[in-house]
């Protein structure tokens, strides 16, 4: 998708122009790590959202027809006192006469991430996954796995994500227990949150595009997944169904 951003944030599409929504460093205050730095930080811009973004009328069409939604995500590079900058996290609720949530496809357009992945069962935190990304890699998050991404870089972070149209995140669970389970801090090391009991270790898995199931949901690193939307809409239809997918190959 080519797109423009302006020195204001807004993005410009074509002839459409875009305003983000806005993530402050206080919006997110309760899950910051380094509580000595958060207490004389300003209220600094962290990220900036473009929601339900679609090349032309078609594709918006084809969207709301499959209940899809593709959004972009620009996180300038940021300390946050010992850490990169990063998202507030959020889970996804279950999918209505399932024990599962809605998953989630993200791509790095330029710069790098890395995904934070915590799978909750029964109020315990069962599964930690560390994905890290560059341009071009695809990483999906499974059903039951919240998640946070990190800019853990000195250059700006372009991300884009196909969700389901159907629900809103839960930002409450991270929120309440002032983060994710583990923080990275700018070493690269990892620290256990103490407000969560008994952590796994943590696995580091590799994008998604490199497993062998790639192919079979029309991922590849050197294609960019917002042609999907043109290409075959079934390629998505883990993202409302999840529970007619085995994610096995990609966790």
């Amino acid at each position: 998708m080519n797109f423009e951003i302006g020195a204001d944030w807004c993005m410009k599409i074509g002839s459409k122009v875009i305003n983000p929504d806005v993530r402050r460093l206080f919006d997110m205050k309760e899950v910051i790590y380094d509580e000595a730095w958060l207490k004389n930080a300003e209220n600094d811009d962290l990220y900036y959202m473009y929601r339900g973004l679609s090349l032309s009328k078609k594709d918006e069409a084809t969207m709301l027809e499959n209940h899809l939604r593709y959004d972009i995500t620009v996180i300038p590079p940021k300390a946050l006192g010992c850490e990169f900058v990063k998202t507030a996290g959020h889970y996804h609720p279950f999918v209505p006469e399932t024990e599962l949530s809605y998953t989630e496809l993200y791509e790095v357009l330029k710069g790098e991430a890395h995904y934070i992945l915590q799978k909750k069962e029964n109020g315990d935190i069962t599964d930690m996954v560390v994905i890290e990304a560059k341009e071009g890699d695809k990483v999906i998050i499974p059903p039951n796995y919240g998640h946070v991404t990190i800019n853990p870089s000195n250059k700006t972070l372009r991300m884009s994500n196909w969700v389901s149209s159907d629900f809103s995140s839960i930002y409450d669970p991270i929120k309440e227990k002032c983060g994710a389970a583990y923080f990275e801090d700018k070493d690269g090391n990892f620290i256990k949150n103490k407000n969560y009991d008994n952590l796994p270790k943590i696995r580091f898995l590799k994008p998604s595009n490199y497993v062998k199931a790639a192919s079979k949901v029309g991922l590849s690193k050197d294609k960019e997944m917002y042609g999907l939307i043109r290409k075959d809409t079934n390629l998505l239809d883990y993202l409302n169904k999840p529970q007619d997918f085995d994610f096995e190959d990609f966790v």
